[in-house]
């Protein structure tokens, strides 16, 4: 899960990119990345390893000169953190292409053998977006032409939809030229672009999510579809062609569960009024099985379940709390990279107030539960402040499978659900009692908002991956790649920790 943004404007935007990254932070916290492109063609590029107010600083801001740019933040989708594969990636042939990708490729290593072997490029990283940005300036390299235009882009863009497996919402700058957005033939990863009217002419963006467009005061055109791409020149002309064959509506379900901010919207669907839909669906299940609940009051695990848990509350006529004060200031454990950190920034990230806990029956609500670790600590946090009886609800079904699609769920050993009954997740997390969403219903709240979603990827819920080229082989690797990165970590840790105790010494 990462955030993408790119901006042709009649001024600098360099300010712009910075802003609309801080409202798409929550999409990664581990490193930050701009780079924009000045008169003459000229490629200006800072980025780091931290937060986008870390990354930049006033000596970056004004260098980054130019009136049009792309941005990036990131999280390690193998747990990996590294500066090296911090976004965007650029290449200088042909004219100078920068690329930030949002999404994951499933046949990255079979692309690098072939670009190495046929196309005679060299990838310098591990990272699967220099794959795909290479990719990319092959096929523009292959119009052979000195000055291209938008049919030429069209035509490259179409060209790594026959060669790109897996997700990729993405937006290019080249030099000279504009920006282009694309999206993969499934639509998996979110991508949006609006424009905004100035003195100096038409400004575009495209993003991530609405959000950014919102924050920046750009009027949202909508989302880009399943295998088109979007084209803005210097002119601040758009252009716009579906490039995929046959294109496919399949967006990842998690999105409206977990990823995206509440105040999005995604493919035409409202993220709030979907999650307050999920409430009253986990509200219905929970009247239909349990009518004779002695629950006393509904707590959300803070932020993003707070929009279900009231609803769900409400549905139930029951007292709704805050029970959980947030530190702000600790990122989301979901998307931080190593398990050992998840576990340390949890009670740091959280802090109960005992009053709506002591001898009460109490109910939290989450999003999900993946690993389980923030599930099974705020558990025992609860009953530490004197709760009677912990139920536990997620407002989506059970996670049992591995993401593959730019998600940080590679292993399935990771998963406390994978395997589990539900009453054996609810025994390993020591909850009294755990309700969880159905898949039909969280389909359904999804789908009300646009009714034209037929069809998710809900390959962590099922197993069942919309690219169709996912194999037991290919997740065996996986998990073992990241058995690996997980042990180098731990060597890391290690050494930091002797580190530490030499110094204190």
């Amino acid at each position: 899960m990462c955030a993408i943004i790119g901006i042709v404007g009649g001024s600098p935007v360099n300010q712009a990119l910075y802003d609309g990254l801080t409202v798409l932070q929550h999409r990664g916290q581990d490193a930050a990345g701009i780079i924009t492109c000045g008169h003459g063609g000229k490629f200006y590029l800072r980025k780091d390893n931290g937060l986008v107010r870390d990354v930049f600083r006033s000596r970056h801001m004004l260098n980054l000169r130019g009136d049009m740019g792309i941005g990036h933040v990131r999280y390690p989708t193998a747990g990996r953190a590294s500066s090296a594969e911090a976004q965007p990636f650029y290449v200088n042939s042909p004219f100078g292409i920068a690329l930030a990708h949002n999404g994951n490729l499933t046949n990255a290593a079979q692309l690098k053998q072939e670009l190495f072997l046929e196309d005679r490029r060299h990838i310098n990283t591990d990272s699967d977006s220099e794959v795909l940005l290479n990719v990319f300036a092959h096929e523009l390299q292959e119009q052979n032409k000195l000055r291209i235009d938008a049919q030429d882009i069209f035509n490259a863009v179409a060209g790594v939809h026959r060669r790109c497996r897996g997700s990729y919402a993405v937006v290019a700058m080249i030099a000279g030229h504009g920006i282009v957005g694309f999206r993969d033939p499934f639509g998996i990863r979110p991508v949006v672009f609006g424009k905004r009217d100035t003195d100096k002419g038409t400004e575009y963006m495209i993003a991530s999510e609405s959000v950014a467009l919102d924050a920046l005061g750009f009027e949202r055109i909508r989302d880009i579809v399943p295998g088109e791409a979007v084209y803005v020149d210097l002119d601040g002309g758009l252009h716009t062609r579906q490039c995929a064959e046959q294109p496919v509506y399949s967006p990842c379900l998690f999105e409206y569960v977990y990823l995206a901010r509440p105040d999005s919207i995604m493919d035409d669907v409202s993220i709030y009024k979907a999650r307050l839909r999920m409430g009253d669906k986990l509200a219905d299940k929970i009247l239909r099985e349990w009518p004779d609940h002695d629950i006393d009051v509904v707590i959300p695990i803070p932020d993003t379940s707070r929009t279900a848990a009231l609803q769900l509350a409400n549905r139930l006529g029951v007292t709704y709390r805050e029970g959980f004060i947030k530190n702000r200031y600790i990122g989301r454990t979901f998307i931080m990279p190593g398990q050992k950190q998840r576990k340390k920034s949890v009670r740091q990230k959280l802090n109960p107030i005992d009053l709506e806990f002591k001898r009460k029956n109490v109910l939290l609500v989450d999003d999900s539960i993946v690993r389980g670790t923030t599930s099974q600590q705020i558990i025992e946090m609860a009953r530490d402040a004197g709760a009677r009886k912990v139920y536990f609800a997620s407002a989506s079904p059970p996670v049992r499978y591995p993401n593959v699609y730019g998600i940080d769920m590679p292993a399935a050993s990771e998963l406390i659900a994978h395997g589990r009954t539900e009453a054996e997740i609810a025994e390993a997390i020591s909850a009294d009692k755990l309700i969880f969403q159905d898949l039909s219903d969280l389909i359904e709240a999804v789908c009300k908002g646009n009714p034209r979603l037929e069809r998710f990827d809900a390959s962590v819920f099922t197993g069942e991956y919309v690219t169709g080229d996912v194999t037991q082989t290919y997740l065996d690797q996986l998990e073992q790649r990241r058995c690996d990165l997980s042990k180098a970590a731990q060597a890391r840790d290690a050494e930091l920790a002797m580190v530490d105790l030499y110094n204190a010494s």
